[in-house]
């Protein structure tokens, strides 16, 4: 899977929270965001900040598109995110984890980089990696 196949899935099951999603398309997403992300902030500081009566990546200025973006983004982010639990046979529940600070996280990122359960587990049959 590459990072347009990946956008593309995740973009297209964009609130579907059921089924897999292998470690491919959930990190090909992330470094989407990353990039997209990083594009956003330089345009909000560059461009819209002046236009706005700032100087150039003031923090009084804000993020307004990548505001924008990180809301419209949010909800296919979670959905990923629960499919990529999915994969490695754990409940969507357990990203409630996230809530806890630091240990939370760690623990997320571990069964991300996991592979996923071979063959069909009980969210569905496996996906094409």
């Amino acid at each position: 899977m590459n990072m347009q196949t990946a956008v593309t899935t995740v973009l297209g099951k964009y609130a579907t929270f059921s089924g897999r999603a292998p470690r491919s398309e959930y990190w090909w997403w992330i470094l989407a965001l990353i990039l997209l992300m990083l594009v956003l902030g330089v345009i909000d500081g560059a461009l819209l900040a002046p236009i706005m009566g700032f100087e150039r990546f003031s923090p009084e200025a804000g993020q307004p598109i990548s505001l924008l973006a990180s809301l419209a983004l949010l909800l296919p982010s979670l959905a990923v995110s629960v499919r990529r639990l999915h994969d490695i046979d754990r409940s969507g529940w357990w990203y409630l984890l996230s809530l806890i600070p630091i240990i939370g996280t760690l623990v997320l990122l571990y069964w991300y980089v996991q592979p996923g359960t071979s063959g069909d587990n009980q969210f569905g049959p496996e996906p094409v990696r």
